[in-house]
């Protein structure tokens, strides 16, 4: 046969690298239940459609060749629901996934196609951090920054999700990406355990160090979390659902389930008509939106503030809505961080804002000043101000002081309920601040003086010096909607916005 030792050689080589690296690791994976890097690329696109790069790369280090398959880390491209992404695994069977110059090489060689062709880029991260031999030494250090791009311009939807121990590498994809998920029982962190306990003398958990719950409800850098491998990479499926493959193009619009906003009658149900009284906006999300369309965003962090991408009428929506059945629905800097990041993400990928708004203000106080409040309510107006997505508030039941202009008061169209209350702060407390008087010593005088201070904040005086566009019923909230997002729809620039955040810090 012609070629036949070349045949031989190719089959050889080709078999050794898809064999992956240490068989040990491979069983230990099988045995916990957890999905190796190429079995988490088969699980995540579409069936056969994987088409890889970079399958015969080895460590540029002549001791290490036999040893490294891949280098550590599976490059290439596939499609998920028949769109095209470029993906990157981390090898953890092979030295560990850590950093290497080939490996780097591959990893920017996928990056550069997908900004060039318009596709999203999933980073699957597992690894140990710097290879330590390449990088020691003046040399070594400086030449990591040869293969190495840290600048983001957000042409094109980052996901990464964390499925191993991570540190050094995929904690830097994560800080870039604009989804970050994570296996429970996964860490992510800068360095690992060991050299952080070398660095401060002292031993240190992981899941203290950089755990799924630090992450989710501590420092808000993970967008939500899953037991199992399978959950998250459905979880990535889901969310590029929502996104345009690049963002020179709207989103991608979704038949209409059935049963989509016939809970609307039920929502003078759900919200109390006694502003003292607490509810979960997410029910109020769920009728509201296209059935089982909504996708929550750090749902874990700031639950005052409850984020998420969603449908409506086919459309896709990023929801920002205050949550009163926490701390009353009051705004605090977490809040705030998150309602940034999710803005930029939003305006970055052309999808219109929708507000949902029942907030006292913010939460004042000692903490959050120490937090820098006033930074972080600045940095949410900023980036709302820079948005150029069309962007819809509808005002439930309050909306006092600074956050009414946070909270939707600016956008391109308000609607009010008829139960809306729009002023400075709440008249009772305002009584308490101007007059001293309390309802529990004074009820009578009290009384008298919150409805003097209650007067002109309905919807109608709102409405009256069109402030806000329409007051509505709250059963009509989803009709308005649609009617809006159609009247909104950029024809003249095909649904593609200006991106003046694009290349807004990382995360937050």
């Amino acid at each position: 046969m012609p070629f036949e030792r070349e045949i031989a050689e190719h089959a050889r080589r080709r078999e050794k690298a898809l064999a992956m690296g240490s068989k040990r690791k491979l069983e230990e994976f099988a045995a916990a239940g957890l999905l190796n890097a190429r079995q988490r690329i088969a699980f995540l696109l579409d069936e056969g459609s994987f088409q890889e790069v970079g399958l015969f790369a080895v460590s540029e280090r002549p001791e290490d060749r036999d040893r490294s398959p891949c280098d550590g880390v599976v490059t290439g491209y596939g499609r998920i629901d028949g769109r095209e992404v470029g993906v990157v695994a981390y090898d953890f069977t092979t030295l560990g996934a850590s950093s290497a110059p080939v490996a780097s090489l591959k990893f920017q060689h996928v990056r550069k196609t997908t900004i060039a062709r318009g596709i999203p880029m999933v980073i699957l991260g597992e690894a140990g951090g710097a290879r330590i031999p390449d990088v020691m030494g003046a040399r070594g250090i400086a030449r990591t920054r040869s293969h190495q791009v840290y600048d983001r311009r957000r042409q094109t939807p980052w996901v990464t999700a964390i499925l191993g121990q991570s540190y050094g590498s995929p904690s830097w994809k994560a800080a870039m990406s604009d989804f970050v998920l994570m296996r429970k029982g996964a860490v992510l962190a800068v360095s690992s355990p060991k050299v952080t306990a070398v660095a401060i003398s002292e031993e240190v958990d992981p899941e203290d160090l950089g755990g799924w719950r630090l992450r989710t409800e501590v420092t808000g850098e993970v967008d939500q979390a899953y037991a199992t491998d399978q959950e998250v990479l459905l979880a990535i499926r889901r969310f590029l659902s929502y996104m345009p493959s690049n963002a020179n193009e709207p989103p991608p619009r979704a038949p209409v389930p059935p049963g989509s906003g016939e809970g609307m009658e039920r929502i003078l149900e759900i919200v109390p008509e006694q502003r003292e009284r607490v509810y979960d906006v997410r029910r109020v999300i769920d009728v509201i939106v296209d059935r089982d369309s909504f996708f929550p965003i750090k749902e874990r962090f700031a639950k005052v503030l409850t984020c998420g991408l969603a449908r409506i009428d086919g459309r896709t929506v990023g929801i920002i809505a205050s949550n009163p059945i926490f701390k009353g629905g009051a705004l605090d800097p977490q809040a705030c961080r998150k309602a940034t990041s999710f803005v930029v993400l939003c305006d970055s990928f052309n999808i219109p804002l929708v507000f949902l708004t029942d907030t006292p203000g913010f939460l004042v106080g000692v903490e959050g000043e120490r937090l820098g409040l006033a930074g972080h309510i600045m940095n949410f107006n900023h980036a709302l101000e820079m948005a150029t997505v069309p962007k819809l508030a509808v005002i439930m039941r309050k909306s006092y002081g600074q956050a009414y202009i946070n909270m939707g008061g600016t956008a391109d169209e308000i609607a009010a309920w008829y139960s809306a209350d729009v002023s400075f702060m709440d008249p009772a407390a305002a009584v308490n601040v101007l007059h001293g008087v309390r309802r529990q010593t004074d009820p009578e005088r009290f009384e008298a003086l919150r409805s003097e201070l209650a007067r002109d904040t309905s919807a109608y005086d709102l409405a009256a010096g069109f402030l806000a566009q329409d007051v509505i019923d709250p059963r009509e909230t989803r009709a308005w909607l649609i009617r809006m997002l159609a009247v909104h729809e950029s024809r003249a620039s095909g649904g593609v916005g200006r991106h003046y955040m694009a290349t807004w810090p990382y995360n937050f």
